[in-house]
């Protein structure tokens, strides 16, 4: 089959590798039909993080089970399924508490795992892993698309907002216009809150965070937005969603944060480790938030997406057959697109 391995910073290549087989009891053998490109793979793409030559990649996916292990009970050749971005066991303690990312046997597609920017991966624990995709809409591309960002990006925007404590009638400042950001704000929306303030400065996704729900935008940066949100709210956000990961990202969520407020940080950590804790804790502000258990939330999503409640396809602004996977990271890395859609 064909995948997509990374070689060095800007070099990912679509090239041939063995066919994935059953190799546990509990395995799928799962054709894949959608695939993402996610803002987070660009932090390898750019040499940002220790990946090995040859490592493959993609981690947002779905598609048709192909095959299943003898042990495989709630799934069958045929089924069209939704993987969450890491896979789980089902069974250990953290995924009994709706926190698959942390399962004893789970772990993240790509990097020594197959990936999901491929013709097909192999998926261990598939019962606890993948979750089936209602038959009355598997033949629907347009709600197929709008279902797949609920792999990750959808996901962890609505983990954001949860750990900000987003409620009805909430004030929500969104730190971060990439594609997680904008799903925080579809989430905050969805959460019930009056006011969605979006910082951001391109206007294709302020656009779009609108769309959504966003009824402000910040397009100024550092001190500037900082003093802009604090006017507009009279002292700050009760929710804040930290989406970018970054030192400056992380240091504007602290410093817009309401006290007695709650900061949902999602953003995976790229400088942002050294945070000014002083603030936090003279404002009784809570820091809550981490890698989304996306299997935990994929359930009441999905069932959103198909009632019409919520479209994250928006998000999904260029699509590329497998061999333009290479150009897509180009294209997100040089801000072009917002997420890329793989169709292998």
């Amino acid at each position: 089959m064909r995948a997509t391995v990374y070689y060095a910073p800007g070099d990912v290549r679509v090239e041939s590798v063995p066919d994935p087989a059953i190799e546990q009891s509990t395995d799928a053998i799962v054709r894949i039909t959608h695939a993402c490109i996610c803002g987070s793979d660009l932090w390898f793409y750019r040499g940002l993080e220790n990946w090995q030559p040859g490592w493959r990649t993609g981690h947002e996916w779905m598609g048709i089970v192909e095959a299943v292990g003898k042990d495989v009970r709630s799934l069958k050749k045929g089924d069209r399924v939704l993987a969450p971005f890491a896979f789980s066991d089902g069974s250990c303690e953290f995924c009994g508490k709706g926190l698959q990312t942390s399962c004893v046997q789970g772990g993240f597609w790509g990097g020594r795992h197959n990936g999901g920017q491929a013709e097909a991966v192999r998926a261990p624990f598939a019962d606890g892993t993948l979750v089936k995709i209602p038959p009355a809409v598997e033949n629907d591309d347009a709600l197929l698309t709008a279902i797949l960002p609920l792999t990750d990006v959808m996901s962890t925007g609505h983990h954001a907002a949860v750990a900000a404590g987003v409620r009805q009638g909430s004030t929500v400042a969104v730190v971060g216009d990439g594609a997680v950001g904008l799903c925080g704000v579809l989430a905050a929306k969805r959460l019930g809150a009056d006011r969605i303030i979006m910082l951001g400065r391109h206007e294709r996704r302020l656009q779009i965070a609108r769309q959504f729900g966003a009824t402000d935008a910040v397009t100024s940066r550092g001190d500037e937005a900082i003093n802009a949100v604090l006017e507009m709210t009279q002292g700050g956000a009760e929710s804040v969603l930290e989406c970018v990961g970054s030192s400056s990202s992380m240091a504007s969520a602290i410093a817009i944060a309401r006290p007695g407020g709650a900061i949902g940080f999602v953003g995976v950590p790229h400088g942002s480790e050294t945070i000014n804790l002083p603030r936090l804790f003279m404002s009784n502000i809570a820091l809550r938030g981490g890698v989304a258990p996306a299997r935990a939330y994929i359930p009441e999503l999905l069932a959103d997406v198909v009632a019409g409640k919520i479209d994250p396809s928006p998000v999904l602004d260029l699509t590329v057959e497998l061999d333009g996977v290479p150009g897509g990271y180009a294209a997100m890395d040089s801000r072009e697109a917002i997420k890329v859609m793989v169709r292998p």
